[in-house]
């Protein structure tokens, strides 16, 4: 179990091996279909699987622990920016591409710049539910009702 200094839960649930450089991810970028529901959200509304994801990760990072309210409500300010800037010229994706590095720092992930903006460019639906899904595990971790269900 990886618990990190400060707080937080199990950072590496599934005890996947770490290499210096990190690990990988707990589920593949292609396993998106594991969560079908945050996948088909994310596909028709990224937006809001974004700030969901976000205030997830800010909650664990701050707080130490999982939060109550699981992303708390859908429509907020996080959701709104990656919305407008969505649909008005495309780049949404950039803040995923942020959000990405974040959560890979986070958990000890594998990876760089260049494959988290090429992934959030042109995989969106697969890599928010990637990132939803491995702080859903650390959220489990806590026990009780952290976690989807």
């Amino acid at each position: 179990m990886v618990v990190a200094p400060g707080g937080g839960g199990n950072r590496n649930a599934k005890n996947i091996p770490v290499a210096a450089d990190g690990r990988e991810w707990s589920h593949g970028l292609c396993d998106c279909f594991g969560d079908c529901g945050t996948c088909v959200i994310a596909w028709c509304f990224p937006c809001i699987t974004y700030a969901n994801i976000k205030h997830r990760y800010e909650h664990l990072n701050t707080k130490g622990f999982p939060d109550p309210q699981h992303g708390g409500s859908f429509c907020n300010s996080d959701c709104m920016l990656h919305g407008c800037i969505t649909a008005f010229c495309g780049m949404g994706w950039i803040f995923q591409m942020g959000q990405r590095g974040s959560i890979r720092q986070r958990y000890n992930i594998k990876g760089g710049s260049c494959g988290d903006c090429c992934t959030a460019l042109c995989c969106t639906p697969c890599e928010l539910t990637q990132e939803a899904r491995e702080l859903e595990l650390e959220e489990q971790s806590f026990g009780g009702h952290h976690g989807k269900h």
